[in-house]
């Protein structure tokens, strides 16, 4: 049986889900890696309720309609089943007291969205280095 890594991404932004899925599509063919992208941080919670095989890393989108990426961070961190999760914040702009804030709710690392499509690849692969090693 192989064994992979679960990577779960809310975003709501389309340009955006087509870069993650775009440089996680070919970092996947190399590697154990399952990618799945919601719309929003409403979604992500469902999903995450309904499924056997928690993932490895959550990122959540600061800027999401109905559940902002700190709300969402709040509720997967006060579910018990959940709490062991790494929950990576990015967004577009940086807020220190966002920051602090999320850091206080749980979250394992805050990110500002890169601009670019070399600076999405350079943020995913570090974040799989770090957060899916085999």
């Amino acid at each position: 049986m192989t064994v992979f890594k679960r990577i779960m991404l809310a975003e709501d932004d389309e340009d955006d889900k087509w870069i993650f899925t775009e440089i996680m599509n070919g970092l996947s063919a190399n590697s154990n890696i399952r990618f799945d992208v919601v719309d929003n941080g409403v979604q992500i919670i469902q999903a995450l309720e309904n499924t056997s095989r928690l993932p490895d890393l959550v990122i959540l989108d600061q800027n999401m309609p109905q559940l902002n990426g700190k709300e969402t961070l709040q509720l997967i961190k006060k579910n018990d089943r959940f709490t062991h999760i790494p929950v990576v914040i990015y967004s577009t702009y940086n807020d220190s007291r966002l920051s602090n804030e999320c850091f206080r709710m749980g979250a394992t690392q805050i990110i500002t969205k890169p601009d670019t499509f070399e600076g999405f690849r350079e943020m995913i692969e570090m974040l799989v280095q770090k957060y899916c090693k085999a």
